[in-house]
């Protein structure tokens, strides 16, 4: 593929660090999102990525992220925070999950998305989980799967409002090894990348406003 540029949330671990990899490896130049700098700026020199000071439960922050980035050609919504307890017992809980899930990714694409309009180009994708699956029963915890789902509905709508060359998806990575997903997941941080990476590297034909797992399509 041509030289892409790529910003991927959350890369400084996980899921998102394996798609920043594995997009690396594959010729993009890679902007990794992260809150703390720190942790990441030698991951980043490794992969010949640049480290993006990144907070997207904060407007602001994504704002100067945007700006300092540029233009890109795929963007991948990957930071994600799991809450625990009872959905209407903690509102804080609530909205940190809709900013960080929701607002934040939304933004994101509000910023991104002219660029690739007018490029003809683009790929997002949003990774979500089966957690919020109304097929699923909208069953993860607290206000997760609340805000997963409204992350898929983001995903559809803005697949309808955008061209075929701008291309929308949203993704279930499964259950994953991460700090999120605990020791016992069955999956590496790489299988559960796999599909985001293969929706990030869509070629023309490719769908838009899907929801997949192991790049098959799955219920809503």
């Amino acid at each position: 593929m041509t030289r892409r540029r790529a910003l991927v949330t959350g890369a400084n671990r996980g899921i998102g660090l394996a798609i920043a990899r594995d997009l690396a490896a594959r010729g993009c130049h890679v902007y990794m999102g992260v809150r703390d700098m720190a942790a990441v700026v030698e991951v980043a020199r490794d992969l010949d990525a640049d480290a993006v000071a990144l907070d997207v439960a904060d407007a602001d922050s994504i704002k100067r992220a945007a700006e300092e980035i540029g233009p890109v050609d795929i963007l991948v919504n990957n930071a994600g925070v799991l809450g625990a307890g009872r959905l209407l017992d903690d509102p804080e809980d609530f909205e940190r999950s809709m900013s960080v899930m929701v607002h934040g990714p939304y933004l994101l694409m509000h910023l991104c998305t002219p660029a690739m309009v007018r490029n003809r180009y683009g790929r997002i994708v949003n990774v979500s989980s089966g957690w919020g699956a109304f097929s699923d029963g909208v069953s993860g915890p607290a206000a997760y799967g609340v805000a997963k789902a409204a992350l898929n509905a983001l995903t559809v709508a803005s697949a309808r409002t955008l061209p075929n060359s701008v291309k929308v998806n949203a993704m279930c990575p499964g259950w994953v090894r991460t700090r999120m997903g605990g020791a016992s997941a069955s999956r590496s941080p790489e299988e559960g990348a796999d599909t985001a990476i293969w929706l990030a590297t869509l070629d023309a034909d490719g769908p838009t406003g899907g929801f997949f797992r192991d790049r098959k399509q799955i219920a809503w």
